[in-house]
Protein backbone atom coordinates (compact mmCIF):
# COMPACT_ATOMS: atom_id res chain seq x y z
CA UNK A 1 0.00 0.00 0.00
CA UNK A 2 1.30 3.39 -0.83
CA UNK A 3 0.48 6.61 1.01
CA UNK A 4 1.76 10.52 0.55
CA UNK A 5 1.69 12.51 3.01
CA UNK A 6 0.19 16.00 2.26
CA UNK A 7 -0.39 17.97 5.71
CA UNK A 8 -1.10 17.32 9.60
CA UNK A 9 -4.44 17.63 11.33
CA UNK A 10 -2.74 19.04 14.45
CA UNK A 11 -0.27 16.25 15.02
CA UNK A 12 -1.62 13.48 12.60
CA UNK A 13 -0.26 13.18 9.42
CA UNK A 14 -3.25 13.65 6.23
CA UNK A 15 -2.24 10.88 4.05
CA UNK A 16 -3.71 10.06 0.77
CA UNK A 17 -4.03 6.68 -0.34
CA UNK A 18 -2.73 5.93 -4.50
CA UNK A 19 -1.79 3.02 -6.61
CA UNK A 20 0.57 3.23 -9.90
CA UNK A 21 0.83 0.75 -12.17
CA UNK A 22 2.19 0.36 -15.19
CA UNK A 23 4.07 2.47 -17.43
CA UNK A 24 4.03 5.00 -20.34
CA UNK A 25 1.99 8.47 -20.62
CA UNK A 26 0.82 8.93 -17.38
CA UNK A 27 -3.57 8.87 -16.62
CA UNK A 28 -4.27 10.02 -13.08
CA UNK A 29 -7.95 8.86 -12.37
CA UNK A 30 -10.03 11.19 -9.84
CA UNK A 31 -13.05 9.61 -8.37
CA UNK A 32 -16.45 11.39 -7.54
CA UNK A 33 -18.19 11.33 -4.39
CA UNK A 34 -18.93 9.18 -2.63
CA UNK A 35 -16.39 6.82 -4.18
CA UNK A 36 -12.80 6.25 -4.35
CA UNK A 37 -10.23 4.87 -6.39
CA UNK A 38 -11.36 1.82 -6.64
CA UNK A 39 -14.26 2.92 -8.94
CA UNK A 40 -11.69 3.08 -12.08
CA UNK A 41 -11.32 -0.67 -11.56
CA UNK A 42 -12.39 -1.18 -15.19
CA UNK A 43 -10.99 1.65 -16.79
CA UNK A 44 -7.34 0.76 -14.96
CA UNK A 45 -7.51 -2.46 -17.41
CA UNK A 46 -8.06 -0.76 -20.40
CA UNK A 47 -5.70 2.14 -20.03
CA UNK A 48 -3.23 -0.38 -18.61
CA UNK A 49 -3.81 -3.03 -21.88
CA UNK A 50 -2.94 0.36 -24.00
CA UNK A 51 0.23 0.98 -22.77
CA UNK A 52 -0.53 3.54 -19.79
CA UNK A 53 1.14 4.29 -16.65
CA UNK A 54 -2.11 4.65 -14.37
CA UNK A 55 -2.62 6.17 -11.19
CA UNK A 56 -5.62 6.15 -9.18
CA UNK A 57 -6.08 7.32 -5.56
CA UNK A 58 -8.59 8.11 -2.50
CA UNK A 59 -8.94 11.83 -1.77
CA UNK A 60 -8.69 12.87 1.82
CA UNK A 61 -11.61 11.71 3.92
CA UNK A 62 -12.53 8.70 1.36
CA UNK A 63 -11.35 4.79 1.05
CA UNK A 64 -8.25 4.49 2.82
CA UNK A 65 -6.94 7.89 2.71
CA UNK A 66 -6.80 9.88 6.20
CA UNK A 67 -9.97 11.12 7.56
CA UNK A 68 -9.10 14.28 9.10
CA UNK A 69 -11.48 16.85 10.66
CA UNK A 70 -9.98 19.38 7.68
CA UNK A 71 -9.32 20.10 4.36
CA UNK A 72 -12.79 19.43 2.81
CA UNK A 73 -12.99 21.80 -0.19
CA UNK A 74 -11.33 22.44 -3.79
CA UNK A 75 -7.85 24.39 -2.66
CA UNK A 76 -7.29 21.42 -0.29
CA UNK A 77 -8.22 19.25 -2.91
CA UNK A 78 -6.05 20.86 -5.92
CA UNK A 79 -2.83 21.18 -3.01
CA UNK A 80 -3.41 17.25 -2.55
CA UNK A 81 -3.37 16.77 -5.78
CA UNK A 82 -0.65 18.72 -6.76
CA UNK A 83 1.55 16.78 -3.96
CA UNK A 84 0.96 13.56 -5.33
CA UNK A 85 1.95 14.81 -8.78
CA UNK A 86 5.32 16.12 -7.13
CA UNK A 87 6.09 13.10 -5.47
CA UNK A 88 5.38 10.72 -8.92
CA UNK A 89 7.44 13.41 -10.55
CA UNK A 90 4.58 13.27 -13.31
CA UNK A 91 4.78 15.56 -16.11
CA UNK A 92 2.67 15.50 -19.59
CA UNK A 93 -0.21 14.12 -17.59
CA UNK A 94 -3.46 13.34 -18.33
CA UNK A 95 -5.83 13.88 -15.73
CA UNK A 96 -9.36 12.40 -15.62
CA UNK A 97 -11.79 13.44 -13.51
CA UNK A 98 -15.29 12.03 -12.53
CA UNK A 99 -17.94 14.18 -10.36
CA UNK A 100 -16.51 15.79 -8.11
CA UNK A 101 -13.61 14.69 -9.37
CA UNK A 102 -14.05 17.41 -12.62
CA UNK A 103 -14.05 19.99 -9.61
CA UNK A 104 -10.80 18.82 -7.96
CA UNK A 105 -9.23 19.27 -11.86
CA UNK A 106 -10.60 22.06 -12.09
CA UNK A 107 -9.39 23.86 -9.25
CA UNK A 108 -6.07 22.26 -9.53
CA UNK A 109 -6.02 24.34 -12.95
CA UNK A 110 -6.91 27.24 -11.54
CA UNK A 111 -4.28 27.21 -9.01
CA UNK A 112 -1.25 25.45 -10.49
CA UNK A 113 -1.87 25.87 -14.22
CA UNK A 114 -1.23 23.17 -16.94
CA UNK A 115 2.23 23.30 -17.37
CA UNK A 116 2.56 20.04 -16.05
CA UNK A 117 -0.90 18.58 -18.04
CA UNK A 118 -1.22 16.90 -21.06
CA UNK A 119 -5.07 17.10 -21.33
CA UNK A 120 -7.80 16.70 -19.19
CA UNK A 121 -11.09 14.83 -18.82
CA UNK A 122 -14.05 15.69 -16.89
CA UNK A 123 -16.94 13.40 -16.96
CA UNK A 124 -20.15 14.38 -15.38
CA UNK A 125 -19.11 17.51 -14.23
CA UNK A 126 -20.25 19.94 -11.78
CA UNK A 127 -21.24 23.06 -12.09
CA UNK A 128 -19.11 25.62 -11.00
CA UNK A 129 -21.85 26.55 -7.54
CA UNK A 130 -24.41 23.92 -7.02
CA UNK A 131 -26.49 25.72 -4.54
CA UNK A 132 -29.84 27.78 -5.51
CA UNK A 133 -29.47 31.60 -5.09
CA UNK A 134 -30.17 34.66 -6.16
CA UNK A 135 -27.49 35.09 -8.74
CA UNK A 136 -27.95 30.96 -9.22
CA UNK A 137 -31.98 31.07 -9.87
CA UNK A 138 -31.43 27.26 -11.30
CA UNK A 139 -29.36 26.18 -8.74
CA UNK A 140 -30.24 22.88 -6.10
CA UNK A 141 -32.69 24.04 -2.93
CA UNK A 142 -30.48 24.60 0.23
CA UNK A 143 -33.14 21.85 1.46
CA UNK A 144 -31.93 18.93 -0.70
CA UNK A 145 -28.11 19.72 1.15
CA UNK A 146 -29.73 19.92 4.50
CA UNK A 147 -31.35 16.80 3.09
CA UNK A 148 -28.37 14.65 2.60
CA UNK A 149 -26.09 15.75 5.29
CA UNK A 150 -29.02 15.09 7.69
CA UNK A 151 -28.74 11.23 6.36
CA UNK A 152 -25.21 11.19 6.52
CA UNK A 153 -25.38 12.29 10.56
CA UNK A 154 -27.89 9.57 11.04
CA UNK A 155 -26.77 6.25 9.10
CA UNK A 156 -23.79 7.14 6.89
CA UNK A 157 -23.75 3.72 5.26
CA UNK A 158 -27.47 3.66 4.84
CA UNK A 159 -26.97 7.40 2.79
CA UNK A 160 -24.58 6.60 0.36
CA UNK A 161 -26.27 3.04 0.01
CA UNK A 162 -29.37 5.19 -1.32
CA UNK A 163 -27.25 7.38 -2.87
CA UNK A 164 -25.23 4.82 -5.16
CA UNK A 165 -28.94 3.28 -5.58
CA UNK A 166 -30.75 6.58 -6.91
CA UNK A 167 -27.35 7.86 -9.06
CA UNK A 168 -26.28 4.54 -11.11
CA UNK A 169 -29.41 2.76 -11.00
CA UNK A 170 -30.66 2.36 -14.80
CA UNK A 171 -33.91 4.41 -14.89
CA UNK A 172 -33.65 6.07 -11.41
CA UNK A 173 -35.88 5.99 -8.39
Amino acid sequence: MSFVKVGDDNSTPIEIYYEDHGSGPPVVLIHGWPLNGDAWEKQVSALLAAGHRVITYDRRGFGRSSKPGIGYNYDTFASDLNILLNTLNLTDVSLVGHSMGTGEITRYIGKYGTKRLRKTVLIGTLGPYLLKAADNPDGVPASVFDEVRAGIKADRPAAVMEFLKNFYSVGGP
